[in-house]
């Protein structure tokens, strides 16, 4: 019982140090990308990599890194229901830090959708169920194979190919879903290769013959492309769009790419019951809700000095109090001649 307190402390503190970490990450990135902007250098929207040159932007790439791999040890350490909501915490460090050392600030709409989207990420997390053990390379690869799994793998890749060579050029500095579309379906195929290479390296250490296996490999390999892609794209949309705008947005789709994923090849959703679609839905839909607000109104200004006057009055506003009764200005004039009619 206490060797099983003392792991739950552990894969939570991992858990919190993972969301500052990557939440920190963004902010580095930004004043890098930013920094660079000063400089007149290309900017990585227009398709220039002079941030590789940046040390800030390499020490939010560090940081990210860090972060990812607390995140990746916590697993072993807590609960997936405990660890996987905490992530919604670098949503929340990175709107702060921004805040302070951007000088971005997010009006109500903003704040309230960065609201709704942890709350329904986390609504969904907590419905979905736990996936199926997969204990070697062996069984990976026949999940791998699952009909399922090649039809969503297709789907990605093609979709992936559609909005980088079609929509992105069009598109993509106007729309901030473009970029961070792009980054969240090809992160639901990384998450999986890290996973078979997490797989993989617990079967190393045991002794297991794994570097001879192709598919410890391929998986790497795939890891090391998708991860360039995303890493590629979601500088642009740091370098165009507003910090406190991409970072919950791109939460909420990479959450939500990444459950669907990994539902369809450890087929998790065979196991669900009625509470815990309707949770899931629920929490999708509040998702849905939250990003509505984070993009619809991000441009408009909106604070208490610019609501109507009667709505900021308060109760002890004399107009908010009882008042006497006065007669309407229609009720004491009246038309020279008017006759009125006798009283009965």
């Amino acid at each position: 019982m206490e060797a099983g307190r003392v792991d739950f402390y552990i894969g939570l503190s991992l858990a919190v140090s993972s969301s500052l970490f990557i939440g920190g990450s963004f902010i580095l990135k930004k004043k890098g990308l930013l920094r660079l902007a000063s400089k007149g250098s290309m900017r990585a929207g227009q398709g220039g990599y002079a941030y590789l040159k940046e040390w800030l932007w390499w020490a939010g790439l560090i940081s990210m890194g860090a972060g990812e791999a607390a995140n990746f040890a916590a697993y072993a350490f807590a609960p997936a229901t405990l660890v996987t909501p905490l992530g919604a915490l670098s949503v929340l460090v990175s709107a702060v830090l921004s805040s302070y050392f951007l000088n971005e600030r997010l009006n109500i709409h903003g704040k309230m959708g960065c609201l709704l989207c942890v709350l329904g990420s986390t609504v969904m997390v907590v419905h979905a169920p736990q996936e199926e053990e997969v204990a070697s390379l062996g069984a990976m690869a026949e999940k791998l194979k699952d009909p399922g799994f090649i039809v969503f793998a297709a789907c990605v890749v093609g979709s992936s190919l559609v909005l980088i060579f079609a929509v992105a050029p069009r598109f993509g500095q106007k729309n901030v879903l473009v970029y961070i579309m792009i980054c969240s379906v090809i992160g639901s195929l990384s998450v999986s290769c890290v996973k078979g290479l997490g797989i993989g390296i617990k079967e190393l250490v045991a002794g297991a013959a794994v570097l001879k296996d192709p598919l410890f490999w391929c998986l790497l390999v795939c890891l090391m492309l998708c991860v360039s892609i995303q890493i590629s794209y979601l500088n642009k949309a740091l370098d165009i769009f507003n910090t406190s705008i991409v970072t919950p947005i791109y939460y909420v789709f990479f959450t939500t790419s990444v459950m669907a994923c990994s539902a369809i090849l450890f087929t998790e959703w065979l196991r669900m019951s009625v509470g815990a679609v309707v949770g899931t839905i629920s929490g999708f839909l509040t998702i849905v809700l939250g990003i509505f607000l984070l993009h619809a109104f991000k441009d408009i200004t909106f604070s208490w000095d610019s609501m109507p006057r009667y709505l900021r009055k308060g109760p002890r506003d004399p107009c908010w109090g009882p008042r006497p009764y006065t007669a309407l200005p229609c009720q004491d004039s009246h038309v020279e001649g008017e006759v009125k009619p006798p009283l009965t």
